[in-house]
């Protein structure tokens, strides 16, 4: 794991933008049925601002959350929520993703489109977003290979 980057200035500006940009990557992903963007950019944007947490807070704070090994088995749990909504469809008499076909009790067409397509945004979103983290974790080398305090 990376060492925390030793700047006061970046630590604070890094704690104030995080928040920020996963509440953006949430509006992207929530917001990607009707504009512009989606489970896929949605994910990538919360994928970067965790790996800007572990650039910035070290190992301590922010493996402490998410560890790798709990990030890559999250990604594959946002894999099977896609995966269980296409079946899901599929057990309705549809075609794969066909959310009009979602066994949903009490649910008209629209709201079942609607509840299926931001089930499968979600879904991406966080496959996206873990993997992400797994290949800067396995990535990052272990110690910093320059000198701190430049």
């Amino acid at each position: 794991m990376i060492p925390p980057y030793d700047s006061v200035t970046v630590r604070t500006v890094a704690k104030i933008l995080i928040p920020l940009i996963q509440v953006f990557a949430l509006y992207v992903v929530f917001h990607g049925a009707k504009s512009p963007g989606g489970g896929f950019q949605g994910g990538a944007i919360l994928g970067a601002s965790l790996i800007l947490a572990r650039l910035t807070a070290g190992p301590g704070v922010s493996v402490h959350y998410l560890p790798g090994t709990s990030a890559l088995r999250l990604g594959a749990v946002g894999v099977l929520i896609y995966g269980v909504v296409g079946l899901l469809s599929l057990f309705g008499g549809a075609a794969f993703l066909d959310y009009s076909a979602l066994p949903l009790p009490g649910a008209h067409e629209d709201e079942l489109h609607a509840i299926g397509i931001e089930a499968v945004e979600v879904g991406v979103a966080v496959a996206v977003a873990c993997v992400m983290l797994s290949i800067f974790d396995d990535l990052a080398p272990t110690e910093r290979p320059y000198r701190q305090g430049r």
